[in-house]
């Protein structure tokens, strides 16, 4: 049996609905159907789980770090009331022109839950755009594409433009955790 791997998902797309003017605040915010229920079982596993998320609306001036507080604090109490519990929650502040080392594709938060979490190289990311399967790529993840979100388009994307295929392509995001679920028992 292998040891839990940490699993790093991304949220807009993934765990809740995207919207192309930003998730601003709480009142936007709409996870969908089942999710929790679906990650609650990657925690009863041990497997550590981490959000890991771009969020330029902070950086364009969209929201505050205020408001993205407030939706991350209501994604960690519905996980929690499913008895889930996310190991982690990070995001990138910051708009595409600064150029910094945490927007996906670059690993600044990979590298940073690995160092502050402790966590062992390899693992899974769930993604439903090229950047996250990017990311995966370069951070030595297993990569798994959700067909949720903008992830159709996103994979018509990668195919047209030779991008690294993802290792996996699952419906959503229960489809995502039944698989790592089914390699964890390899």
């Amino acid at each position: 049996m292998i040891p839990p791997e940490p699993v790093f998902l991304d949220r807009d797309g993934v765990i809740n609905e995207n919207r192309s003017d930003y998730v601003r605040r709480v009142s936007q915010w709409k996870p969908f159907p089942g999710v929790f229920t679906a990650v609650s079982r990657l925690c009863a596993a041990s497997h550590p789980v981490i959000v890991v998320t771009n969020q330029s609306g902070i950086g364009r001036g969209f929201f505050s770090g205020e408001d993205l507080f407030q939706i991350h604090s209501r994604m960690r109490a519905l996980l929690e009331a499913e008895g889930g519990r996310f190991s982690g929650i990070y995001h990138c502040p910051h708009a595409p022109w600064d150029r910094c080392r945490c927007r996906k594709p670059e690993t600044g938060m990979i590298e940073a839950a690995r160092r502050d979490l402790v966590l062992s190289t390899g693992g899974w990311i769930a993604g439903d755009a090229a950047t996250d399967i990017e990311l995966g790529v370069r951070a030595g993840l297993k990569t798994v594409m959700v067909l949720t979100g903008r992830g159709v388009s996103q994979l018509e994307k990668i195919r047209n433009n030779n991008g690294p295929m993802p290792d996996f392509v699952v419906d959503d995001l229960a489809g995502a955790v039944e698989l790592i679920l089914s390699y964890s028992k390899v």
